[in-house]
């Protein structure tokens, strides 16, 4: 396998390419806030001994894949397949494989317009703007990976919906799924907020790692974040939950999309051996997680660390992984749910997603082991 290494510490001079092409472009203005794009480095690590391949190739692949994903616990299913090279061993020598980190939605899916990375994990809304933006050409969702996970945390003081008029709440960029997810909440509750910040909530968007300062330092009432800030806000701000968003999802039996995988149209008609290959790496990844969830763990926090230069709490990480499942489900409802929650608090016009999934490559794999298929619309 041809793997092309970029240095996290100066990504822009690394990859001179992704970063004028980002520059140019002004897609998305719904989505979720956009901040830098790092190029993560790669190196093919042995494969754990409890995710062994499962769809040997008949023929050496050849060609390349440029891979996006975030360094959150929500992506661990990425940063387990990186670490422990499960998708290096499943592409082989004659793929060229590249990754790159993103910390927003936006900068994610302008990279897939873009042709400069060809599958990413991320969010629902983000993809759900993406397909939206297209005319539902350029993109589509070919598996799920991560359920659960987001928490409205708030003072201990703060015990009551009703208590949030005048509160100052960050999420974490304008039109993210938290974000959608907090205004449908509240205006389903009777409360009104503007994007600019105004109406009887106060919502900020804003980066995570901002909002958790904010919140320590008291600038904040609370924030509507993922895995692992909920846990940090918990354990080092002293918050406390005033809603898991899985209670929001009954007809789903408390599941609802957290991160799933989009790919660019092009590329999946282009390349299905590639893309068929990294699903089944992907299978393998969350079949790690399963057997050996302290292995994932370390894995996720080496990734983490690697990426952002900055040391992960492992009672952290483990304490989010509790409240994840990691899943091939793309839990089509939930992506429907979320299209119209941003629909009505006007973030986003109304779509048809039709045809934004095609799970057909991860279907096969699935049969070949026995396993149910999963379904979109």
């Amino acid at each position: 396998m041809h793997i092309r290494s970029f240095t996290s510490s100066s990504p822009r001079r690394s990859n001179q390419r992704i970063a004028a092409v980002l520059a140019t472009l002004a897609i998305l203005g719904a989505a979720c806030g956009a901040t830098t794009t790092e190029p993560a480095s790669e190196t093919a690590a042995p494969s754990s001994p409890t995710a062994a391949t499962s769809m040997p190739a008949a023929e050496p692949l050849e060609g390349s894949l440029n891979l996006g994903f975030f360094p959150n616990v929500t992506h661990a299913p990425a940063l387990v397949g990186v670490d422990q090279g499960l998708f290096a061993e499943a592409l082989g020598d004659g793929v060229e494989f590249n990754t790159f980190t993103f910390n927003a939605g936006t900068e994610a899916t302008e990279a897939l317009f873009a042709e400069a990375i060809d599958i990413t994990f991320i969010g629902p809304n983000p993809a759900i703007n993406a397909f939206a933006q297209s005319g539902g050409e350029a993109v589509r969702l070919i598996s799920g990976s991560t359920s659960g996970g987001a928490y409205l945390i708030v003072k201990p003081e703060i015990t009551s919906i009703e208590q949030l008029v005048g509160a100052s709440i960050a999420t974490p960029s304008l039109g993210n799924t938290q974000d959608v997810a907090l205004r449908a909440w509240l205006k389903e509750n009777g409360y009104e907020t503007t994007p600019e910040g105004g109406g009887d909530v106060a919502i900020l968007p804003q980066s995570n790692s901002t909002s958790l300062e904010a919140f320590i330092g008291g600038a904040i009432d609370g924030a509507w974040v993922p895995e692992p800030w909920a846990t940090r806000l918990i354990q080092e701000g002293g918050g406390v939950v005033l809603l898991d968003e899985r209670d929001l999802w009954p007809d789903t039996g408390g599941e609802y999309v957290t991160t799933h995988v989009l790919v660019r149209t092009g590329y999946l008609e282009e390349n299905p051996d590639i893309v068929k290959a990294f699903l089944d790496a992907l299978i393998q990844s969350i079949d790690a997680i399963d057997a050996d969830p302290a292995g994932a763990q370390a894995s996720v926090i080496a990734q983490i660390d690697t990426i952002t230069g900055q040391a992960s709490n492992p009672d952290v990480i483990a304490a989010a992984f509790g409240n994840l499942t990691f899943t091939l489900d793309p839990i089509a409802a939930s992506l429907q749910g979320s299209a119209d929650d941003a629909i009505e608090v006007g973030l986003l016009d109304p779509v048809d997603l039709a045809g934004i999934y095609d799970l057909t490559l991860l279907n096969e794999l699935l049969a070949a082991r026995g396993d149910s298929p999963v379904e979109g619309f």
